[in-house]
């Protein structure tokens, strides 16, 4: 169930992260925020406090461990305890290779894999002390199949499937309790469009977003889904997009 589960998520200052915040809220679910826009973290709380729901926030770089940490000890304080972290946090630059735009690429590494790392790393302590928790990560259907244009991006999304799936079995090997939920969303809408710096690619993507797009409340009743299962129940994939999209 989720009445009374603290979820921590990344990435909450819009799209997904956002729509998730917000359904959990209203499911009674106590929601901990972080993303680097503190203005539209405070917003978001505000709303969700004043429809009844509970929500605590805090300004962070997912790409910092130290930020990772604060969020976690920040629901630890307020809540006592954290029963979910959704790292949901990312960066779509795609281009060529040949673009050579390497600032983005190590952007695209440090937020979508560190990012990701670092989020389990503040709350594994906590999770093995509770002997129990769950983690929800965002990767992509590039990180199920090659697509050109998203070498980087669609190689930190790969990365993000292999490392899940290796947390979901060390973890049934040591008996932690943790579950892991590994999402691969197709055409949503979200600010990640916003992101693509190549004139080309960004055409490309915003001309596909255009025709198939639907909107980040689909990926956030997956999320509930998710938390939603039994506890003796791991459900570690999802794959979601348009129904009109051929991927």
């Amino acid at each position: 169930m989720i009445e009374n589960k603290v979820v921590v998520i990344t990435g909450a200052s819009s799209g997904i992260g956002e729509a998730s915040a917000r359904l959990l809220a209203r499911q009674g679910a106590k929601v901990v925020l972080g993303a680097r826009r503190e203005d539209r973290l405070k917003a978001i709380a505000e709303s969700i406090k004043a429809e009844g729901g509970v929500a605590a926030y805090a300004a962070m770089d997912v790409t910092k461990q130290t930020d990772n940490d604060a969020l976690i000890r920040l629901a630890e304080e307020k809540f006592g305890r954290v029963d979910v972290i959704f790292l949901n946090a990312g960066l779509m630059p795609t281009s060529p290779v040949s673009a050579l735009k390497t600032d983005e690429w190590n952007a695209c590494v440090d937020i979508n894999i560190k990012g990701v790392l670092n989020g389990v790393a503040a709350s594994m302590p906590l999770f093995l002390a509770q002997k129990s928790g769950h983690v929800i990560a965002v990767s992509s259907v590039a990180g199920l199949k090659a697509y050109p244009g998203s070498a980087i991006y669609g190689g930190a999304k790969w990365f993000v499937r292999d490392f899940m799936e290796v947390l979901r079995m060390e973890s049934a090997m040591e008996g932690s309790n943790i579950r892991t939920s590994t999402i691969y969303p197709a055409a949503i809408n979200t600010e990640l469009l916003g992101g693509i710096s190549d004139p080309t690619a960004a055409a490309a993507m915003k001309s596909l977003y255009s025709q198939y797009a639907i909107s980040a409340e689909r990926v956030a009743s997956v999320v509930s889904f998710a938390i939603d299962a039994p506890e003796d129940t791991n459900i570690n994939e999802f794959t979601i997009g348009p129904t009109s999209q051929p991927w």
